[in-house]
């Protein structure tokens, strides 16, 4: 990575940050033995930190994904709504799909499903339909590229949504341009199992492993088309060092509370 990335990726990261505290404000729970025992700085900073947790994909990851994904993308999106139509013979093929996956008829081949939907993109009858916003989007030349951003351990009950929506994206994509070149995926920005893999077995079958779901250093060196990840961290400590003195005086303010 070079050294004018790197500082963009800090400043995103920075950015991010101080616009997280703009808009946050501490729970009004009262939990009043914690607060004794820790005091109200501990207090306000575990709130805080419970709420970027929560929003880490979109305060964080979201924007980082954007400064890093390399020239060869030609149009960088996040929160981008999906187009909005799927005719019938689309949604029955997604749910024939989802049948054979969910029964184990079938393993995940991700090219195989996508000419299945191709093939019927634009016949019988066009809903107009809402879908799940595409959490990063970015288009080459002659590809569309559109991500799920998940958390490190994603709810292994929603794994089947996860599938249908990446379906239906490809259904809705394919309805207005038929000859698309598609490329959908699930991306997880770490691996909580570190230094073991990650535990992708929990997705077997349902997707399309390897090519359907990126963890980690996959993920971020594809946006940069690069191996970046270890410079990557390293931009994440060097937004936190100069940070430090900022977070520090702001959660002093609940002390005196």
């Amino acid at each position: 990575m070079t050294e004018i990335k790197k500082q963009e990726i800090i400043n995103t990261i920075i950015c991010s940050i101080r616009g997280k505290f703009e808009k946050y404000s501490p729970e009004t729970t009262s939990m009043p033995f914690h607060t004794r025992l820790l005091g109200k700085d501990r207090m306000a900073l575990f709130s805080f930190l419970q709420s970027l947790n929560t929003t880490f994909g979109t305060t964080i990851y979201e924007p980082v994904a954007l400064a890093l994904a390399s020239e060869h993308f030609i149009i960088k999106e996040r929160q981008k709504a999906p187009n909005n139509i799927i005719c019938d013979e689309a949604h029955r093929c997604i749910q024939q799909i989802m049948d054979e996956l969910i029964t184990g008829t079938t393993l995940s081949n991700k090219e195989l499903e996508i000419e299945k939907l191709r093939k019927v993109c634009q016949k019988g009858k066009p809903h107009t339909v809402k879908l799940t916003k595409i959490d990063v989007c970015l288009k080459s030349a002659d590809t569309v590229y559109m991500f799920d951003v998940k958390t490190g351990k994603p709810n292994i009950g929603g794994f089947k949504e996860f599938k249908r929506t990446l379906l239906e994206w490809v259904a809705s994509e394919l309805y207005v341009n038929p000859q698309a070149n598609i490329v959908t995926g699930v991306a997880i920005p770490y691996n909580p199992y570190e230094p073991k893999p990650y535990e992708r077995w929990t997705m077997q079958g349902m997707f399309d492993l390897p090519k359907e779901v990126l963890v980690a250093d996959e993920w971020w060196n594809f946006l940069a088309d690069d191996i970046i990840f270890a410079d990557l961290l390293g931009c994440f400590e060097k937004a936190g060092i100069e940070l430090r003195e900022e977070i520090d005086n702001y959660f002093m303010r609940f002390v005196q509370r």
